[in-house]
């Protein structure tokens, strides 16, 4: 199978004349897994060797927000705004259910996703992630901004802040991570513009000061995985409140990890999350 750092960048219109960007990996499947990256990624962010062990057992489809990346338009004033443009992708694809894997702000516009459509979802792994106004979400501007500011002055990739622990095996586990998402030679993605990207970090100070969606008849399996020291979505209480928040789920974290646990940990969570979504 062709690595995920080989496979070439797709597009799509939709009926509505919105050009998406995305990645397409995988064995053939009638339910597709759609993966929703982080704040400011594009589809260069996604660790590679959790894609390409995801992909040994399923079919994904990996696509750049609008107004970042290769994708047209403009990014979306509010999460809620990504999740429609998100299911408007999805149906322009002509799928009727899928699983989501949503990754940090990701993991909001599934939850987004999930909320507005609940039959289009068959089941979920929502990772580095926290339920709509959970606590500490709101800071994320404050956060992401002092940390690029510090990967600024000390000429560092603003991920080894934000991803990882600073202990002496966070440090390591940023390297690598880093080593990996930079394995791609030739036709990168574009990088996310500031105006897309405060746009996003505003977007996500709302969604963390609104209420609580109410999951509770739900019964869509849900997988919640993140490291126990997550500094972006604090993993107490966040990722124990959005387990909680559907009934049919379960909770997975790391030791020594941070908001990118699943991708430390990207051996383990590929075991887990390729047995989940079966």
């Amino acid at each position: 199978m062709t690595s995920y750092i080989d496979v070439p960048t797709k597009t799509l219109v939709t009926p509505t004349n919105k050009t998406f960007a995305y990645r397409e990996i995988g064995v053939s499947s009638e339910v597709p897994v759609i993966g929703l990256i982080h704040l400011s990624g594009n589809l260069d962010n996604w660790d590679p060797t959790v894609i390409d062990g995801l992909a040994q057992e399923h079919h994904l489809i990996l696509p750049d927000y609008q107004g970042v990346g290769g994708s047209g338009g403009k990014a979306a004033p509010t999460i809620q705004g990504m999740a429609k443009e998100i299911r408007e992708f999805i149906h322009a694809l002509g799928f009727k259910q899928i699983d989501l894997f949503g990754f940090s702000m990701g993991g909001f516009v599934a939850q987004e996703v999930i909320n507005q459509e609940p039959t289009l979802i068959r089941r979920a792994l929502l990772t580095g992630t926290g339920p709509r106004g959970g606590q500490g979400i709101r800071n994320v501007t404050k956060i992401s901004d002092k940390s690029l500011a510090k990967a600024i002055f000390t000429f560092t990739d603003v991920k080894t802040y934000l991803f990882f622990t600073r202990t002496n095996n966070g440090k390591h586990e940023a390297a690598e991570f880093l080593k990996r998402i930079k394995t791609r030679q030739t036709n990168r993605d574009r990088s996310i513009g500031w105006p897309a990207y405060r746009t996003q970090l505003k977007a996500i100070n709302q969604w963390g000061s609104e209420q609580p969606i109410d999951f509770s008849k739900l019964e869509i399996p849900v997988l919640v995985a993140n490291g126990d020291h997550d500094a972006m979505v604090p993993t107490k209480p966040n990722s124990y409140d959005l387990a909680k928040a559907f009934p049919n789920s379960k909770l997975v974290i790391y030791p020594d990890a941070g908001h990118a646990g699943v991708f430390q940990f990207s051996a383990d969570f590929v075991k887990q999350a390729n047995q989940f979504l079966k």
